[in-house]
């Protein structure tokens, strides 16, 4: 081949940029997790920022979790951002999504700094409430929802057991899906059927769980252990798993450094991520 026509060729593989891509690389993900603090995430997909489970409380804001043997006040730790940013950043949001509204989850600064015409997604047991604090776009889902070319299920789970479970109240997760992406954020909950099932149905490609092993003086723990997230891992091995909700509440005694020593004694800290306050990760 000559030199004119060589070029001749470049300029026609340059007209099929597909055709340039080795064959077995992968297209870039649309999706990306950014954890801010504890269990607020930010969510990108198909071009759409959701905020997951926010609370927004300056550093030791709120009064400690009573019951659990020492009075630290939450959060323990300030958000990666500015307080200057946190309007903004609300303003960049497409919608909230709230999986249940236990304070550490949705506090009093997310309800007052959170336009009340924001679109919230949520379980259909916490609508009115969330209605009653003067929320107009609130849309419950009950199994399935289509938004903007993402699919949102909503899952169901165990946050603890026995009457400590039952106290705790009803909480959700949700599946967010979009072509091959496919995001499992499994909420307050401990390893259980309904985790298990989910893992069946949806074989999410990522699964953010909510650990930390919170507990109080009686009583199993009401999120995520170690041995939980050991649990995930064997169920669905191909699942990336981003554990989260530690070190920033005096319930939860997991801390990421403990996570870490207990999962690399059974050489998973390296298929485990284990992001710190403010850390992205693509899908």
């Amino acid at each position: 081949m000559n030199r004119k026509t060589f070029i001749k060729s470049l300029l026609f593989l340059g007209t099929f940029p597909s055709l340039l891509r080795a064959k077995n690389t992968p297209l870039k993900s649309s999706s990306s997790i950014r954890l801010l603090r504890h269990a607020t995430l930010i969510l990108e997909m198909n071009g759409k920022k959701l905020l997951i489970d926010p609370m927004l409380s300056e550093k030791d804001a709120m009064d400690p979790i009573r019951n659990c043997g020492n009075d630290i006040r939450i959060p323990m730790v300030e958000l990666p951002i500015p307080r200057s940013e946190i309007n903004t950043m609300i303003s960049e949001m497409d919608a909230i999504v709230i999986t249940h509204l236990h304070r550490d989850h949705w506090d009093a600064p997310a309800k007052n700094l959170i336009p009340n015409n924001k679109l919230i997604f949520c379980s259909p047991n916490d609508e009115e409430n969330l209605r009653n604090q003067g929320f107009e776009n609130v849309q419950n889902i009950e199994n399935n929802f289509s938004w903007q070319g993402i699919e949102i299920h909503r899952t169901s789970g165990q946050h603890g057991t026995g009457d400590i479970g039952k106290s705790m109240g009803p909480v959700s997760g949700f599946v967010f899906k979009h072509q091959k992406d496919s995001i499992y954020l499994a909420g307050d909950t401990v390893w259980c059927e309904e985790v298990e099932n989910t893992l069946t149905n949806h074989r999410p490609k990522v699964t953010i769980l909510n650990a930390g092993g919170a507990k109080f003086l009686t009583g199993d723990p009401i999120t995520m252990t170690s041995s939980d997230i050991v649990k995930v891992h064997e169920k669905l091995p191909d699942t990336k798993i981003i554990a989260v909700h530690m070190d920033t509440i005096n319930h939860c005694f997991v801390t990421r450094e403990i996570l870490f020593e207990e999962l690399k004694a059974k050489d998973l800290d390296n298929k485990i991520s284990i992001p710190k306050d403010g850390e992205s990760i693509e899908v």
